[in-house]
């Protein structure tokens, strides 16, 4: 039997038709748009990292496939991170870079049911919006640029 009358098909003539031609500009073009989603620059989130494990809470600054910038802190310091800030005193959220192989989750800080987020509970001690004063802070040659902010009186509480 003869093995090249075997492998060959009349059908295929050379072409990968399962395949569109322009695959490729495809990829490019794709790979050109800006990121589309719930986890785009300004979204809270708190970050779960592998070794060594650790979470962070903050605001995305960038989200790139060589991982992610953000400004926030580390979970386990969030509780004194909301005395420092409904206290006035000075403070310096971390602006970090995790490459990808560290991130192995990243959840948006949303609500759950009855339980708050935990910008929710940040606002609600602090009266300030956690975003705007991540925001803030940020190093500003970076490539950010924000509006000034007004700081929230602290002695009148959330509104």
């Amino acid at each position: 039997m003869n093995r090249d009358c075997q492998l060959q098909s009349p059908a295929c003539d050379g072409d990968n038709h399962s395949m569109a031609k322009d695959s490729q500009q495809e990829d490019a073009t794709s790979a050109a748009q800006p990121a589309r989603g719930p986890f785009l620059p300004g979204a809270m989130v708190v970050v779960t990292l592998g070794n060594p494990r650790d979470k962070f809470w903050g605001m995305i600054l960038a989200l790139a496939p060589e991982g992610l910038s953000l400004s926030g802190v580390e979970l386990a310091s969030f509780d004194d991170f909301i005395v420092i800030v409904k206290d006035g005193e000075s403070f310096s959220p971390a602006v970090v870079f995790f490459p990808m192989h560290r991130i192995e989750r990243v959840e948006l800080d949303l609500p759950d049911g009855s339980l708050p987020s935990l910008s929710q509970r940040f606002s609600g001690k602090t009266g300030r919006d956690p975003a705007m004063l991540l925001d803030s802070h940020h190093v500003s040659g970076a490539g950010r640029t924000g509006s000034p902010r007004s700081p929230v009186n602290p002695t009148k509480g959330p509104a």
